[in-house]
């Protein structure tokens, strides 16, 4: 036995190699991640085909909001509260529950008949499909050795990159081609997937019922009830007038005051649902905050994009989904290489070189005219997804570096909600600022636009003349023109607007730079 160990024993003073993960592992981690993109790629598949959806249950697009934002609200309040709940009711247990919950509302959404029934069932999805996304990442940190954890970061880096990406295609394209119930239909085959490959490969673990004794549930109320008010308001704020509304400033002072609460409580209690004392830690504080503007630029690009498209270019949903295709596809080449560049590159370096990139690509769309559409997009989209397909992964581990594993699924849960929040916030402040910026913009247009220009009765006198000679009188034939130029600074105002507001993009993207440049180096 003697002479056995000193054969397979490593010579002096070379460390022994880490065994790698097993096929079981690598099978469960693969089921894993395909959980996480479907719950990511239901944010954003129902966008593309709203107006589909509304026809179907018969409301307007006011309410037909709410099909996303009931979604948004679901998903963000379950994401902290997934590892507690996961040690409560044990990790296999509770991750294939909250799958087949997941797809049995989705088949809910599919037969809904009116927008009572598509907001429970969209709340409810999300609910459920929210616990599989930080359930994919602390898959990663606690069942893979350390030298294998970057495959499987990649991975999870692509469910969160490519999702949204991706998401408005496949959308667009089964609305178009089989109808709007489809797009939740489609669940079910990666759903039945899942099954197949975790029932077996998962490790069974019993229930622990007597921590929901020690439950923090004056957090997790005040959480819940807050982050639902918030995601109300971003979600709602631009169209009623944020502060003119009375009803976004009593949600408002109610988030306000959950939160706070909810804070206090986190730092006062010895078990708390949600560990914000994980930010004490730098690498995680810092890190957290550039995946916070991260996911800001991620989703605010995933709807600032498919808004021009549709009120510039006049495209439909599946066009819509063809132009954002080349966000997403080009990543499925690049992120398989992230791990292999973490080895020879800093991994801070890597991510600003990658958040560089994702910035470069907003400052090209600061030139956007009338005559852009989806083909002069494509060079900066792929270059777009260039740059996302690079960050994610290094800016993951830079934030768990020195993570015990003891706490990998809490800093997961807080990790995720904060970059599903950043999106939120994004969707909801480019909302605002691209409806500000036209309106300066067209301020500014109208003060140079006036019948007393030159070119501006030029411009009048030549569509009065091309109107009469299409039947109309002289008057009604003015009155057109006019009609014409102040729909034509209405849309190069609205250009404008979105062009400022990929700047910010841009600017907030380099601000992510700077915080990543104070982490930590990956040891």
């Amino acid at each position: 036995m003697a002479a056995a160990t000193s054969t397979f024993a490593p010579p002096a003073g070379m460390p022994a190699v880490e065994p790698g993960a097993s096929l079981v592992t690598w099978i469960a981690v693969i089921g894993c991640m395909l959980g996480a993109l479907i719950a990511v790629l239901d944010i954003q598949i129902t966008n593309a085909s709203l107006p589909y959806i509304e026809g179907g249950i018969g409301t307007g697009s006011d309410n037909g909001t709410w099909i996303s934002t009931s979604y948004l609200i679901g998903e963000i309040i379950m994401i902290p509260l997934t590892d507690y709940l996961s040690r409560v009711f044990g990790f296999r247990r509770f991750l294939l529950s909250a799958l087949v919950l997941f797809l049995v509302f989705s088949m809910g959404c599919a037969f809904a008949t009116n927008l009572s029934q598509m907001i429970a069932m969209r709340g409810l999805q999300g609910f459920f499909g929210g616990c599989l996304i930080p359930l994919a990442f602390t898959v990663v940190l606690t069942k893979l050795p350390r030298r294998q954890q970057p495959i499987g970061i990649a991975i999870f880096a692509m469910t969160a990159t490519f999702g949204p990406a991706i998401g408005p295609t496949i959308g667009g394209w089964l609305t178009d081609q089989f109808g709007w119930p489809y797009i939740f239909f489609i669940n079910l085959i990666p759903g039945a997937v899942m099954l197949g490959m975790l029932v077996p490969t998962l490790e069974k673990s019993p229930l622990n019922l007597r921590l929901l004794r020690e439950g923090d549930w004056w957090g997790i109320g005040f959480i819940a009830i807050g982050l639902a008010c918030l995601q109300t308001v971003l979600d709602e704020g631009n169209k009623d007038d944020w502060f003119g509304s009375p009803f976004i400033v009593r949600l408002s002072i109610l988030a306000a005051i959950c939160l706070a609460i909810f804070v206090a409580i986190e730092l006062k209690v010895e078990k708390p649902a949600v560990n914000l004392r994980l930010f004490t830690r730098r690498n995680f504080a810092l890190g957290t905050l550039a995946n916070v503007i991260v996911g800001f630029a991620l989703f605010g690009s995933v709807y600032v994009l498919p808004t021009y498209l549709d009120e510039v270019q006049g495209y439909d949903a599946q066009q819509i989904g063809m132009v954002l295709a080349w966000v997403g596809l080009p990543q499925l080449i690049v992120i398989p290489f992230v791990p292999m560049l973490m080895k020879r590159i800093d991994p801070r370096v890597l991510v600003g070189i990658g958040l560089a990139i994702f910035a470069a690509s907003c400052f090209m769309n600061t030139h956007l005219s009338y005559h852009v559409g989806g083909d002069q997009l494509m060079l900066t989209n792929i270059v777009r997804a260039l740059g996302q397909a690079i960050v994610l992964s290094p800016l993951a581990s830079i934030t768990m570096i020195g993570m015990p594993p003891v706490l990998s699924g809490q800093a997961s849960g807080l990790f995720n909600m904060m970059r599903s929040l950043g999106g939120a916030i994004g969707t909801a402040a480019l909302a605002t600022l691209i409806t500000k910026r036209e309106q300066f913009h067209s301020n500014i247009i109208g003060q140079s636009v006036t019948p007393y220009g030159e070119n501006v009765r030029e411009f009048l006198d030549r569509m009065q003349h091309y109107f009469m000679q299409h039947g109309s009188d002289a008057t009604r034939a003015y009155h057109q023109a006019e009609i014409l130029l102040g729909q034509m600074v209405a849309q190069q105002s609205r250009i404008m607007g979105f062009s400022d507001t990929f700047a910010v993009l841009g600017a907030l993207l380099l601000l992510a730079v700077v915080a990543v440049a104070f982490t930590r180096r990956l040891a």
